[in-house]
């Protein structure tokens, strides 16, 4: 049995694993095991590319997916960490790796908890796209190879980092890199999420994934577990005041920090 559950923490769109490190860094220098996926849907993919069939997210979900049974096959319990676009790979990666299906099954490890910032989480059948349908806020465009960017950093800046500067927030914007399209139109075939426990950082100044599709989703999840042993359970959610990357921002990033901290120590405790 290990102390504290080890942390796989699945990206939002366009980000890189170093966009998570001023929040990972201090986490683990406490000791705690934190690992930053990238799958194939971000942007290390893109420069990488040329010449593959182009990613989805379900490819996402089965490198989430791989890289949790490696580490539950060593016996370990893991929460999954999943911000905003993160939230329906990780959703969709958890068949065959909670800890209540591997206790079915005689083994030991699995995943005891999914948490998620900021993120978007649909229905089965439903995708993201269909989602987000009507919140075009982002100023999104898709290239002729099918990879999404930002175009302008300043106009980014004002949906994901409006807690910043607007210089501050536009070279954060400026780091993002590409995100393949078309994963945004796959739809959800497993609601992991109606296994284990699920935690929530609501932001509720974010101008991306706003607070009232925030809620939809926690409804989701809930809504999810009646006629199951967790009818009757209820999403954990924090809430803080705070938009849709509060990493950059020191002040914010220790609140997400402080969360962070405590769905470890949870675990899979409800």
């Amino acid at each position: 049995m290990y102390p504290q559950p080890t942390l796989v923490l699945v990206p939002g769109s366009f980000a890189t694993t170093d966009m998570y490190e001023p929040l990972v860094a201090p986490l683990r220098a406490k000791g705690h095991t934190i690992h930053v996926l990238e799958p194939p849907c971000y942007p290390a993919s893109y420069k990488t590319s040329s010449g593959k069939p182009p990613p989805s997210m379900y490819d996402d979900a089965k490198f989430i997916n791989t890289f949790v049974v490696e580490l539950i096959e060593e016996g370990k319990e893991v929460v999954v960490l999943a911000h905003s676009y993160g939230g329906i790979p990780a959703s969709e990666s958890l068949k065959g790796v909670t800890k209540k299906e591997r206790e079915q099954l005689g083994k030991k490890g699995g995943v005891v908890r999914i948490a998620y910032l900021a993120a978007i989480v649909p229905r089965i059948g439903q995708s993201l796209g269909g989602f987000t349908d009507g919140n075009d806020t982002l100023p999104v465009e898709v290239g002729e190879d099918g990879w999404m960017f930002q175009p302008d950093s300043a106009a980014t800046a004002r949906v994901c980092f409006n807690n910043l500067s607007p210089e501050t927030g536009a070279a954060a914007a400026a780091k993002f890199g590409k995100h393949y399209s078309a994963c945004f139109g796959d739809k959800l075939t497993h609601n992991g999420y109606k296994d284990i426990p699920v935690s929530w950082l609501l932001c509720e100044e974010d101008l991306c994934v706003i607070p009232e599709m925030q809620q939809t989703s926690i409804v989701a999840i809930e809504e999810s577990w009646v006629g199951t042993e967790r009818e009757g359970r209820k999403v954990d959610i924090t809430r803080a005041s705070c938009d849709h990357i509060p990493i950059v921002d020191e002040g914010k990033r220790k609140e997400v920090s402080q969360w962070v901290e405590k769905i470890l120590k949870m675990g899979g405790q409800e």
